[in-house]
């Protein structure tokens, strides 16, 4: 059985295991408490960052990697088109877009907004990190003008990556999607299999429930886009939105 190690970007890992129907648990990692003191998690991960994977003799680190290899070792899938589909190029972009374009920028202002000093929490850095969301976010948004998702008519796993993101700056900073997104975001979040991934991840359906309507607002200072075991912990704080 495959066991998933954290949910932060691992809920991209859950949520594409449900899609596949592949068998799997959930083991919690709670970084606020500190990964010094989890033994067997660093054994995994000696780095000491969520998610990772263990498939057998196979360990894992990074959420992208991670959904590429289950669908490459245990596929074919649906979820993956294959190099010939006119569509495999888009895919590959947003695939990789809603890692090192949206999530990680957004995973750098949620540090400072939540996490840094108080003097700090609007530095230079957070909102260069913003604005690289944004740009990129504009792409996400061209993208919906021309199809429903983002690899054409078809739900991919380029869903699963950028969908990810989009919640996590809902969540995270309060940031206010465009109609566009908003509505993507619920064709997608509205799927059985991320249903069941969030019933899974208690601590990222934690973090969702303590931030209810948040893409109907927009907080002072947040700009608008161009638009099983479960997990312990204080919502996102502890792994939900990490």
């Amino acid at each position: 059985m495959i066991t998933v190690f954290g949910e932060g970007r691992g809920f991209r890992v859950v949520w594409l295991l449900e899609e596949m129907g592949l068998a799997y648990r959930l083991r919690p990692v709670d970084l606020l408490a500190g990964v010094e003191h989890d033994a067997e998690f660093l054994a995994i991960n000696p780095a000491g960052f969520i998610p990772a994977i263990q498939d057998g003799e196979v360990i894992m680190v990074e959420s992208i990697a991670i959904m590429e290899y289950l669908m490459a070792r245990h596929g074919p899938t649906p979820l993956a088109p294959e190099p010939h589909d006119p569509n495999f190029p888009v895919y590959q972009q947003f695939l990789h877009l809603g890692e090192a374009g949206l999530a990680a920028s957004m995973f750098f202002v949620l540090g400072a907004r939540n996490f840094g000093p108080e003097a700090e929490r609007d530095n230079w850095s957070a909102r260069q990190a913003l604005g690289v969301f944004e740009s990129r976010l504009g792409l996400v948004t061209r993208q919906l003008a021309r199809s429903p998702y983002m690899a054409g008519e078809r739900f991919t796993a380029a869903d699963i990556s950028v969908t990810y993101a989009l919640e996590l700056a809902q969540r995270a900073i309060g940031f206010a999607l465009g109609e566009a997104e908003q509505a993507y975001v619920a064709r997608t979040s509205g799927r059985e299999a991320y249903k069941r991934a969030m019933k899974t991840c208690h601590a990222t359906r934690a973090w969702a429930a303590a931030a209810p309507g948040i893409s109907n607002r927009e907080p002072a200072g947040v700009r608008h886009g161009q638009g099983g075991v479960g997990a312990a912990g204080r919502g996102g704080g502890r792994q939900g939105g990490l």
